[in-house]
């Protein structure tokens, strides 16, 4: 299956107990038989075509922001470094069909491809999440960080 739009192409398999039908009226995604997986995947399938027909119209972004003293992230071509306080950086090769924008501590991921948008933001995160003393470490945009109190003094 392959979807074409303004700003890409996106192409994916479909699962053979699922019937991918296009016509004028628009996408109709039916289940081959009547098997648990085949009813599991019609609705799977029903939000990547979703996504994808979305995603080619206007692409998707997530937004990922470093908080610490001395955390750096800077882009070298198609290789993203970081500095999150390890005795060594940290490189992340950027996929593909993922466009990288970095301005001071904040990291913007665009693509029309929901799923690879995600995952590498997952990628990127998982190297130093925030912890909940300091709040230092790689956090999305829009995610909260609860606090905690620490240590009392006696």
């Amino acid at each position: 299956m392959s979807v074409k739009g303004t700003k890409g192409t996106l192409t994916k398999r479909v699962h053979p107990s699922v019937d991918v039908d296009v016509s004028e009226t628009g996408v109709m995604i039916t289940p081959k038989n009547s098997s648990r997986l085949a009813k599991a995947l019609t609705g799977t399938f029903a939000s990547h075509v979703k996504n994808m027909v979305q995603g080619v119209e206007t692409p998707y972004a997530k937004k990922l922001i470093l908080e610490g003293v001395g955390y750096r992230v800077e882009l070298k071509g198609k290789e993203l470094v970081l500095t999150v306080g390890f005795s060594h950086t940290v490189p992340l090769s950027v996929p593909e069909d993922v466009t990288v924008t970095v301005e001071k501590n904040n990291i913007t991921i665009t693509s029309a491809n929901k799923e690879s948008v995600g995952q590498f933001a997952a990628n990127i995160r998982r190297i130093k999440p925030p912890e909940p003393y300091l709040g230092k470490g790689i956090r999305y945009d829009d995610e909260v960080i609860r606090r905690k109190q620490g240590k009392k003094a006696v």
